[in-house]
């Protein structure tokens, strides 16, 4: 009976032992998606999102939800999300290959914003500065940080007029292992903007307990 307890424990192991799962797992935590999508934002071929996506469901860590021919699918529930955050700050701790790996990542210096969550929550409660989100459209309707603007990567070199000039602009987008809010900053300083990014995503958000947002609230 152990064994078999063990067993049901190492199909959630199991399942998270591809990299491109967990990848996929950061994906969902942003809201949910089509394969389509996925396949795109993955960078893999629809085929093979969808085996990815196969063994993630064997694992019940997702849900799917039919619309036509499209099938989407989310996570099956928060604490999935967490189980990803989680996981990757322990590995994190852990590993100095990781650790120099996300240093390097890193395009210029002095890009982290360095204050504590709480700090920026009420910065930019006051309106001392402005938070943006550089995800696409569809995940800040999903869930956002409070009091951020929705100013996809895509869109923010067109609507740079859209941000004041006299305040710091903080970015944000997917966790640690996204690159936009990089991008982002090198854009707005190259603008002119004093800019900086946070390394959370909304996963890394929730998993410390502070509150987030949907586009109806």
């Amino acid at each position: 009976m152990k064994d078999l307890l063990y067993e049901q424990v190492a199909r959630i192991g199991k399942s998270l032992s591809s990299p491109k799962r967990l990848e996929l797992i950061e994906l969902l935590a942003q809201g949910e998606k089509s394969v389509e999508t996925l396949a795109a934002q993955a960078g893999v071929d629809v085929r093979l999102v969808s085996a990815h996506l196969k063994a993630l469901r064997e694992a019940r860590l997702v849900e799917t939800r039919r619309e036509g021919k499209y099938i989407h699918y989310r996570l099956s529930g928060q604490d999935v999300a967490q189980l990803w955050v989680v996981l990757r700050e322990t590995a994190e701790e852990h590993l100095v290959e990781l650790r120099v790996a996300l240093e390097q990542m890193t395009s210029e210096p002095g890009t982290l914003v360095s204050e504590c969550r709480e700090s920026l929550l009420e910065k930019a409660r006051q309106g001392e500065i402005v938070v943006i989100d550089v995800r696409p459209a569809s995940e800040f309707h999903a869930s956002h940080l409070p009091f951020a603007r929705s100013l996809p990567l895509v869109e923010l070199e067109m609507r740079l007029a859209d941000l004041p000039a006299d305040r710091m602009i903080v970015a944000y987008c997917r966790g640690p292992f996204c690159l936009m809010s990089d991008e982002a900053v090198q854009l707005l300083r190259a603008r002119g903007f004093v800019a900086g990014k946070i390394s959370d995503g909304v996963s890394e958000w929730a998993a410390g307990g502070l509150p987030l947002e949907t586009s109806s609230e």
